[in-house]
């Protein structure tokens, strides 16, 4: 006989880092605070950080020493996040999916876990370009930039090559304007530190 999700023991947390989007200069992001934040919810069964053609060794390197399997795709990383995510919660191999993104295109993916009984945590870099619809589509949500306040100063992620990417390549940052930023007005298109949500400063 089969036994139900109810019955079984929860397998761990999922967590799927779309890098182009978090990764950015202007949010300064700590890879051991975004796998903190999934570890407040169990115990983590695959770490991942998705990443483009354009992320520099030195930022592969830093994300391998703290535990993630980096996944480098030459397409689009939204849709190989997306479908590897669908998949794990196809095959039941998570009790909690946590995505760290900006973007409100991974909104049908957090529907879909939910849909199979599946937690979902959304968790954002900063206030600035989060994606409400991704955060009321999940059961749960972090934004970095509230969680650590002034710590974010001095736990930064430290990897230059992050913020040296971050500002080389764009290609996924400008996902999440697309109404659903909290901060975000019509026609305001800068940040506190004058830096757009489509582009990380040179």
């Amino acid at each position: 006989m089969e036994s139900s999700r109810e019955d079984e023991e929860p397998v761990g947390v999922a967590l799927f880092v779309d890098g182009p989007n978090v990764l950015r200069e202007e949010f300064d992001v700590d890879l051991d605070d975004v796998r903190r934040a999934a570890e407040a919810e169990g115990p983590l069964v695959t770490t991942r950080l998705y990443l483009d053609e354009h992320a520099t060794p030195g930022l592969i390197q830093a994300a391998e020493a703290r535990g993630f399997e980096v996944v480098i795709t030459s397409g689009d990383v939204d849709v190989k996040l997306a479908v590897d995510a669908a998949r794990f919660a196809a095959e039941d191999r998570m009790s909690v999916l946590a995505i760290a993104s900006r973007d409100t295109d991974f909104k049908p993916v957090v529907e879909t876990a939910n849909g199979y009984g599946i937690r979902t945590l959304a968790i954002a870099p900063g206030e600035f370009g989060r994606s409400d619809a991704l955060r009321n589509a999940a059961n749960g949500s972090v934004t970095l930039e509230e969680a650590n306040g002034e710590d974010d100063e001095t736990n930064g992620s430290g990897d230059e090559d992050a913020a040296d990417w971050a500002g080389d390549e764009d290609a996924d940052g400008g996902d999440a304007a697309d109404g659903d930023a909290t901060d975000a007005e019509p026609g305001d298109s800068e940040t506190d530190s004058g830096a757009t949500a489509d582009s990380a400063p040179e």
